[in-house]
Parts: C-alpha cells; structure tokens; sequence
C-alpha cells in the first residue's frame, strides 16, 4: 500500500528521532554540502551500474535465446515492475537506511555481477537435456530481471532518506537532485556497456567488473560517510559481506576464460577451432580437420555444415542462374559458398557480394578448411567485396545492374534480418534488376515455418514479383538455425530449407540445360521440391513492411 502523507504543521520541528539516532540528522565526518555531492555521486554510479545489469540481461538473453525483441520486452518490463515493489518494500528499511543501503548494494552487486555466467552456464549445460530444461535459460532470465528490478528499486528510498539526513530540504528539490544523478548516471552507462564493456571485456567480464565496482562504491559511501549510524558489529558484517562478494567476483573473473572455453565446448562440441565476437555477432568454426565436416555458427545458430552445404547452396543459386547471368548481386553470403556456384557458370563477369561483418569474410579467405570448401572464391578477380548493410546498400545502388540476385540471408524470422525481407527491400532489390532479371530468397524451412515462407512469398508479390517457392530436404539436424538458438527438442530442429525465385515475368525453378551441372540438385528434385512447398500454401497472408514486420 501506498501511505498518504499529511503536511507538518507550519513550525514543528522536523521528524528525527535524537540526533545521530536512526532516522535522525546524520553526523558526517565531512561538511554537509561535501557529503550530499558524495551521496550523489554514490547514485550516479549506482544508477549506471543498474543500467549496464539491465542491458547486459538484455544483450546476453537475445544471443542465447534469439527473438530480441521479445527477450527485451521481458526483461525490460519484469525490471520495471520489480522496481515498483523494491521501492514500496524498502520503506520498511528508512529507520536503518545506511545499513539498509549497504545490505542492498552488496547483494545487487552479487546478483548482477553473476547474471551473466549463471545465465550462459544454464543455458551450455542444459539447454540440450530437453523437457522441464529447456526452459531453464528462460526462467532464469526472468529470476534474475525480477531479483535485479527489486534490488535497484529498493535503493531510491534509501538514497532519499540518507539525502534528507545530510541536510532537510522540500521533496521536489531532493527527489530533483537524486533523479538528475540518477539519470545522467544510467546515460553513462548505457554508454559504456556497448561502446566500452563489450566490444573489450565481453559480456562476462563486463557484467563481474560492474558488480565490483558497485559493491566498492556502496561500500564506501556508507562506512566512509554513515558508519556512525552503524554498530560496530554492523559495520564488520557489512566489511566481511563486500569482501567476500569481491572475492567472488574476482574468482570468477579470473576462470572466465576457463568457463568460456568449457561451455563454448558444451555449446558447440570439443573441435572448436575459432571462437571470435565481431561487431556484428558471434562467429564459431569448429570441425574442418582430420575428416571433420566444417560447421560455421552465428550468433549460436548453425549457419553452414559441411555435411549439406551443398544441397542448399545449388538449390540456392543454380534454379536463379537460368538464363542471362553476366552480372550477378549476393546478399549476404560472406562465407563464400554461393560464390563458388555462381562462378561454376560461364559467362559470369562480375560478382558483387555485399556482407556486413568482415570477419566471416576475412575467415573464408583465410582460414584453411572454409576457404577449401568455398573452393577460394574470393581470390577470383571477378569477385568484389563491400561490407555494408545490404538494406543501405541497395538504396544507393544504380537501377537495371543485375541480372541475377542471391539473397543469401539469415532466417527472416530472426528480428536482425526481418528489414531484410520487407516489401520495402525486396523493392529495391527489384529497381536494381536488369530487364529479365531474377532474384531468388532464402525464405526459411517450408514444413516447419509454413507461415513465415508463404509471408516472404506474399511480400515478394506485394513488391511486383510474379514468384516460384520451392524447398529442399537434407538439411543437418540438432541446431537452431531460427529466431529461437535452442529448440526445445533438436530431434523437432528444421529439416529442409525454402526458397522463392521471383521476376517481373513468369519464374520457374529449373536448371539451364547449357550450363553446369550441380552435384545434388537436378530438375527433378527440383519439380519435386516446388510441389511439396506448394502443399503447404497458406493463402491470403499480409506483406511484411518495415514498420508492420510479420515474421
């Protein structure tokens, strides 16, 4: 319950208890305007040490599970709410609000500084056990927001009341004065963690310094300014607490690079081989050697295996290089895969690829097993590289360059890529396509994700397309390739992937009779595969647009 609070009566003496007392005016061993700015330092560094915990739950839930938008909408909105309890519990706490205050930092301190590898070991070392742990990495990601959210709600009364302590003044001008430190103190913050803590520490690490330097900071300003308010007693215990949550976090953070490599091994398996956090996302390449398939993973999802590369890759690019095909645009495709099909095909001049993180392509020029299977596509002088966004890219593009275009993107249902399949882009993809030009799209798993393919093929007709969806079986099971990076039971994990050629005029999937012949795919399978896709037609779907997404 909220507690109505009657104004004093005009001249009575303000509410303390004795002086020095709990509740009473606070005896300082500083001046009174010195140890109010210290009190607002205090909330300036607590409040951006808040701030980096909620954005770091944040970041390190949309890595592990996917879907950001909805791992931030959780997050976000359990921390609000649990703020609104922490504050109305801590009321409790006013007559001992140093203690109270200390008590809160040290735990929160705990608390987040330890979110990130709790979250990330759960999540390694059972997210492949199925049933009641599937769920695991979620509920805790909600235990924690709600623990965190009350924890950081609680210290607000608490601050208050020790500002007030220093020296009485009006409400509005106190609760002014601790939100201004408050705020300035999350935008430091909210600066920090992406621009500082994680592109140098990484999440882990990051996370355990913040947590250090909340609990030296809450440690400080209570036993430095209040420790009068505090027994002896009191004060050791509060001393003992912060010691051992720093020695904690210090532990941890020595074993961070141990942990990392155990659960990335958990994850991923024991033949890792490259392990790399880009500006973009997470770049794995495990396997490759002694007659290990290749398996590249981004941001956790299996995004090329050397076990059925192929079949995708043909089904990819050859249907689309039917007929003129002397300039050809890849959207996305760093690994060089597609690349490698396209060049198979006489007649190519010139392939265009536009990826946004350098590293993938860095490794397909450089790294022994991914350049060998992308048979060094990118030594091929025809081929030209442009890191940027393919949505950004496109607009500045010339109109009619191309003939063919390869959208060679991650699933549409990831919220990262879902720009990449609106009406809007596939607009521009279609300004930049040569009279009788095709453009094919990756659209997702037809049988599992029915209405996430038959979406793209709306939006590709809402853009002016005339379209052909067709699909392909033999996809490696076990790992997410989609919005969510664990399913909850890999034996449910896709099995085939979909795809869409679209022109102005009639488009079918076919294979040109005068030009390679691909090592899987053959019309055949591709008959085959439109008419299991065409099965599974959803009519009457709305395009995805920019500001109306649908995947």
């Amino acid at each position: 319950m909220i507690e109505p609070h009657a104004p004093a009566p005009p001249g009575s003496p303000p509410p303390w208890s004795a002086p020095g007392g709990p509740g009473g005016p606070a005896r300082l061993p500083v001046r009174p305007g010195t140890g109010r700015f210290l009190v607002l330092a205090g909330v300036f560094v607590c409040a951006a040490c808040g701030l980096v915990y909620e954005l770091e739950l944040v970041a390190l839930a949309s890595y592990l599970m996917g879907d950001s938008v909805t791992q931030a909408s959780v997050v976000l909105s359990v921390m609000v709410f649990a703020m609104g309890i922490g504050s109305l519990a801590a009321k409790r706490l006013r007559g001992l609000a140093a203690a109270g205050f200390g008590a809160v930092e040290a735990t929160l301190a705990l608390v987040g500084g330890c979110s990130a590898m709790a979250l990330y070991a759960v999540f390694a070392w059972t997210g492949g056990w199925g049933g009641m742990w599937a769920s695991g990495p979620r509920c805790l990601l909600v235990a924690f927001s709600l623990a965190t959210g009350l924890l950081i709600g609680a210290e607000v009364p608490l601050l208050m009341e020790l500002i007030q302590r220093i020296r009485r003044q009006d409400a509005g001008g106190a609760v002014a004065d601790l939100f201004a430190a408050d705020y300035v103190g999350a935008l430091v913050g909210g600066l920090a963690f992406p621009f500082l803590l994680l592109p140098f520490l990484g999440q882990l690490t990051g996370a355990l310094l913040t947590g250090a330097v909340n609990a030296v900071v809450g440690c400080a300003l209570v036993l430095g300014l209040f420790r009068r308010d505090l027994t002896r007693r009191a004060r050791w215990l509060l001393l003992a607490a912060n010691v051992l949550v720093l020695a904690v976090l210090a532990s941890a953070a020595v074993l961070v690079d141990d942990f990392e490599r155990a659960a990335r091994q958990a994850v991923y398996g024991g033949d890792v081989r490259v392990a790399l956090q880009t500006g973009v996302q997470e770049v794995v390449l495990a396997g490759g050697t002694d007659g290990r398939p290749l398996d590249l993973f981004l941001d956790g999802r299996l995004r090329v295996s050397g076990r059925d590369e192929l079949r995708y890759h043909e089904a990819l690019v050859h249907p689309a290089m039917t007929g003129p095909h002397t300039r050809v645009l890849i959207l996305g495709g760093g690994d060089g895969l597609a690349a490698r099909e396209v060049l198979r095909h006489p007649g190519v001049e010139r392939v265009d690829v536009v990826e946004l993180d350098e590293e993938v392509v860095r490794l397909a020029r450089t790294d022994p097993a991914l350049s060998e299977l992308n048979s060094h596509a990118f030594g091929d002088p025809r081929v030209r590289v442009t890191m940027q966004d393919a949505f950004g890219w496109l607009r500045g593009a010339p109109p009619g360059t191309y003939d063919v275009v390869l959208s060679d993107l991650p699933d549409p249902g990831i919220t990262a890529s879902t720009k990449l399949y609106s009406q809007e882009f596939y607009g521009l993809a279609r300004r930049v396509l040569a009279p009788g030009g095709r453009l094919v799209v990756h659209a997702g798993p037809v049988a599992s994700s029915s209405r996430v393919f038959w979406t793209v093929d709306a939006t590709l007709r809402a853009a002016g397309f005339r379209t052909a969806p067709y699909g392909t079986g033999g996809r490696h099971a076990g790992f997410a390739v989609g919005p969510d990076r664990t399913p909850a039971d890999r034996t449910l994990a896709p099995r085939d992937w979909g795809f869409v050629l679209a022109a102005r005029t009639e488009a079918r999937p076919r294979l040109d009779p005068d030009g390679p012949r691909p090592y899987v795919v053959d019309d055949a399978s591709l008959a085959a595969g439109e008419r299991a896709a065409r099965a599974t037609r959803i009519a009457g779907l709305p395009p995805s647009t920019l500001v109306h997404p649908r995947y």
